[in-house]
């Protein structure tokens, strides 16, 4: 039994708590050029070079750095010669999707934290935390992370994607030694958005831009049957 924080709807947030509706929820974050990076990437730019009525048509050219907002992250983003985004097995994108609340956990996610879930071979497992509801208005450094002994869990389970709903797993600085284990067992969503997203299954359809690089953003949907 864990304990669950209240936490109130504030119809301010909702560009960044998602958008869903009739069970289907968008948990990728909305790309703007005030959206809120990880230090030291660049923000995306939006640049309009074509507007209606003039030239008949509203066209934009999208700049963002390959780590905007929800994306996804291949063995390519650590280790030079290693499979980029293109590479990455296209049924870890698509299935039955488990999300485990740890809003109750405020700050370092252990084995422990985990080992009360059914975690089964080839699952995909989504874990929900308070950054959800803290949002991504400003960057936090004290972030809720991932460490060694949690992610040696779903590895040893056989897990196939693990989405985490912050910039990164791991904490800001150091623990390189999680990030690298699980980019190499498993397909990793990170910024996800899970607010308003409750414990339970749900099918999961969620994919990258199709290029050759080392992370890539994604658009990702949770559809609760």
């Amino acid at each position: 039994m864990h304990n669950i924080i209240a936490i109130d709807f504030n119809p301010l947030l909702a560009n960044e708590w998602g958008v869903h509706s009739a069970g289907v929820f968008d948990v990728s974050k909305l790309i703007t050029e005030e959206m809120v990076v990880y230090p030291g990437n660049p923000g995306p730019s939006i640049e309009r070079y074509a507007s209606l009525p003039k030239d008949g048509v509203n066209e934009s050219v999208l700049t963002p750095g390959c780590h905007t907002g929800t994306h996804v992250d291949s063995r390519l983003h650590l280790r030079e010669g290693k499979e980029g985004v293109s590479s990455l097995p296209l049924e870890s994108f698509y299935g039955k999707c488990r999300v485990f609340d740890l809003v109750h956990v405020e700050e370092e996610i252990h084995r422990q934290d985990l080992e009360g879930f059914q975690i089964d071979p080839g699952d995909i497992v989504f874990l929900k935390t308070r950054n959800s509801a803290l949002g991504y208005i400003k960057f936090l450094e004290n972030y809720v992370h991932l460490k060694m002994d949690a992610v040696e869990y779903p590895v040893s389970a056989g897990v196939k994607t693990l989405g985490f709903d912050y910039f990164r797993v791991k904490k800001l600085e150091g623990d390189d030694e999680v990030h690298e284990l699980l980019l190499n067992n498993m397909t990793l969503f990170e910024g996800l958005n899970l607010a308003g997203v409750h414990e339970g299954e749900y099918t999961i359809l969620g994919l990258p831009l199709h290029i050759d690089a080392g992370v890539a953003p994604a658009r990702i949907i949770l559809i609760k049957e």
